[in-house]
């Protein structure tokens, strides 16, 4: 499968965001935190993913724009793992909680992680 991270698997609905919010279950892996839900979805994705970074850490907009794009990068290069472990779409938010900057590196190896947590959480609740 192809590391892409399409327009299509982008989360952009309000209230499957605001459903994320309210009903969402978490992991979390300092300095990242992924919320989940189980969606229904028309479109042949599995998964709709969204990227946030606090404002109250990172003032400037240009420091949130780069760890939103690392964020999205790590995700993109790392969804197999996601992917090869679900069976029903997921709604996704990935958010970098903390005022360290991390290198892109730490950042994937962190990401990876965090994917593999939320891997085991889930066929606990199966």
């Amino acid at each position: 499968m192809k590391a892409t991270y399409s327009k299509s698997e982008k989360l952009k609905s309000k209230t499957t965001i605001d459903t994320l919010f309210s009903e969402g279950k978490s992991v979390s892996k300092y300095p990242l935190r992924l919320v989940y839900i189980p969606i229904e979805l028309e479109s042949p994705e599995k998964i709709k993913f969204g990227v946030s970074v606090s404002k109250k850490h990172f003032k400037k907009a240009v420091d949130r724009n780069y760890f939103k794009r690392v964020l999205r990068e790590t995700y993109r290069l790392n969804k197999e793992l996601l992917l090869n472990s679900i069976e029903k779409p997921y709604a996704f938010m990935f958010f970098y909680q903390s005022k360290d900057r991390l290198s892109y590196a730490e950042i994937n190896e962190k990401t990876v992680l965090l994917f593999q947590k939320f891997v085991t959480q889930i066929q606990a609740d199966i």
